[in-house]
């Protein structure tokens, strides 16, 4: 069960609306890179959690909620964007003409469909899709690309953070990036907290995988070269499992013989 607060987060305050900066924000939200992401990914991750790991669950559940609340907050720097946008900054807007093309193939639904707010798409319209959202039933697999989301999500704060001279939006933009920075060490030390889980997923039996490829870097350059002598070329594993090795060749298996089995499926549909 969720509970709402009618205070948000974070204080989001514009000084100077920008209806550009706005459509730039979108993507912060239902981006690949955005909020409506990482908020998902979380909560669905939890749902795996099993009961004897409620620690487990309660903290990804937690993370999922505030991300929520960024949601909340972004939403309100959109609407603040739009809403409070003069007709000489609208213009203004325009002065550059990248930005012009940009604005004239933007986003009229922001006005048409949704009145000046906010909504769950991307800077460029498209809307959010769950397939952005990674939970696979697997921890490890799960917080690895965690810390990837937290990532390209922190990329993004910054670029936009780059993008406004607005004091309120670098304001906001500076809690959103500090939260990125504690989420990705956070699941980086749950990932140190599991012990033992690469390659993942660590129950399947190692003995069953090709001995001879498991450990080597294949070389795919159409000219055969020297082993460049790489930390994944040579040494031990960062899994303390097995030791790097490289070829430059592939193992071969073959031109693909189907013609009988093309020519019965032919013949079949014919």
């Amino acid at each position: 069960m969720f509970y709402h607060d009618d205070e948000l987060q974070y204080e989001v305050e514009v000084e100077e609306p920008n209806p550009q900066f706005a459509k730039m924000l979108q993507q912060a939200i239902g981006g690949a890179e955005g909020e409506m992401r990482v908020a998902l990914q979380y909560m669905f991750q939890a749902f795996a959690i099993p009961a004897e790991k409620q620690e487990m669950r309660q903290f990804l559940m937690e993370t999922a909620t505030e991300e929520l609340g960024h949601i909340e907050m972004l939403a309100t720097a959109v609407s603040k964007n739009l809403e409070g946008a003069s007709d000489e900054a609208r213009e203004a807007a325009r002065e550059d003409a990248v930005i012009d093309e940009m604005m004239r193939s933007g986003q009229p639904r922001q006005a048409l469909s949704a009145g000046l707010h906010a909504m769950p798409v991307d800077s460029n319209g498209v809307p959010f899709t769950g397939n952005y959202v990674v939970a696979s039933g697997n921890l490890a697999a799960d917080l690895y690309a965690n810390v990837m989301a937290e990532s390209t999500g922190r990329l993004l704060a910054t670029r936009l953070y780059e993008f406004t001279t607005d004091p309120g939006m670098k304001d906001m933009l500076e809690y959103l990036i500090a939260r990125d920075t504690m989420h990705q060490n956070q699941w980086h030390a749950a990932l140190e907290a599991l012990g033992e889980h690469r390659p993942v997923p660590n129950s399947f039996d190692q003995s069953k995988e090709n001995q001879e490829y498991n450990y080597t870097f294949m070389s795919t350059a159409h000219e055969e070269r020297e082993n460049p002598e790489q930390p994944w070329t040579q040494g031990e594993a960062p899994d303390g499992k097995g030791e790097f090795s490289y070829t430059p060749q592939q193992p071969g298996g073959g031109n693909p013989d189907l013609d009988e089995m093309i020519d019965e499926m032919y013949n079949e549909v014919k």
